[in-house]
């Protein structure tokens, strides 16, 4: 395929029909990226397209302070390039490039397929694939994952599906929550409307573990694609933890899922904590490259890159 210039779009001049076609047809299409998920995430989203909608970046842009600037979302680990042909990094640095210079500050992380010669870093995610039946996927279960598994059976806990987004946001606020404190009102809000939204459009699974007195003591949403499933949002209880009740739901989970073409995806983490709990599932690692980058007097770039 010839090269073609790059162009870039206001969010009102996009058609969204062809963005959705893109990312739905894309080799590295996910679900971050399309138009409904991307109008609640970063209202205003602007793009860079190039061959009629054959490659596209969404463009999450801000504006503070006077600054136009683009940042990462909330509730949105990848973004990047996605595109039906396959692409090498020089396609990457391209597009890269090609993000308007009144954009002064860039702080986005791309997606798996997206290769950057240089990037800041390459966080690291974990993916488990689902082709296999339950019984091989269960076989490469750590032990003491299947421990936790059976503490959660002995407990007689119960999972059930259809959980309220409320309650899973209820669960994270009241453990994890309390150490995020950049987290506000507004922040659960959107996070809320995201997950009703895409509960409404069939796009979102949430599952939840009762306690033998049959209440929720811990819930998780997975963000549904043709290709993947991501454990998007969960929250926890101290019983729940006590009692193995997120690995007993993601377990539940798999088993749901199993004999698919679906990659379960974990959505992390760095932390090598979550990490190793990830992998106890028997799931691989995989990384994803952060990309950062300042315009204007070096003065200037400094501060804004040393945020």
């Amino acid at each position: 395929m010839q090269k073609q210039e790059i162009g870039f779009l206001l969010h009102d001049q996009i058609d969204k029909d062809l963005w959705d076609k893109c990312i739905k047809n894309a080799f590295n299409g996910m679900a971050y990226a399309e138009s409904w998920y991307l109008d609640i995430v970063s209202p205003g989203w602007c793009a860079l397209v190039q061959w009629n909608y054959n490659r596209v970046m969404p463009l999450p842009v801000k504006r503070k302070y006077g600054i136009n600037y683009i940042i990462q979302p909330l509730f949105t680990q990848q973004l990047g390039v996605f595109s039906i042909q396959q692409m090498d990094s020089s396609v990457i640095e391209d597009f890269l490039i090609a993000i308007p210079s009144k954009y002064l500050f860039t702080h986005i992380n791309l997606n798996t397929h997206n290769h950057l010669l240089n990037p800041l870093c390459n966080n690291l995610n974990h993916e488990l694939d689902l082709i296999e039946n339950y019984d091989e996927i269960k076989s490469r279960y750590s032990e003491n994952l299947k421990r936790n598994i059976k503490k959660a059976e002995k407990a007689s806990l119960t999972a059930v599906k259809h959980v309220r987004p409320e309650e899973v946001i209820r669960l994270f606020r009241n453990d994890r929550g309390k150490e995020v404190k950049s987290w506000g009102e507004e922040q659960y809000r959107l996070l809320q409307k995201l997950l009703y939204t895409g509960m409404h459009k069939n796009r979102m699974d949430t599952y939840g573990v009762l306690s033998s007195r049959n209440e929720i003591i811990a819930a998780a949403v997975f963000l549904k694609s043709r290709k993947s499933l991501v454990f998007l949002f969960s929250g926890n209880s101290d019983e729940g933890k006590k009692t193995g009740a997120m690995p007993f739901l993601i377990d539940k989970y798999i088993e749901d899922h199993a004999e698919m073409h679906l990659i379960l995806d974990f959505e992390g983490s760095n932390n090598e904590n979550l990490a190793r709990f990830y992998r106890s599932f028997g799931s691989s690692p995989i990384y994803y490259p952060e990309y950062k980058s300042a315009r204007g007097p070096k003065v200037f770039q400094q501060f804004l890159l040393n945020r």
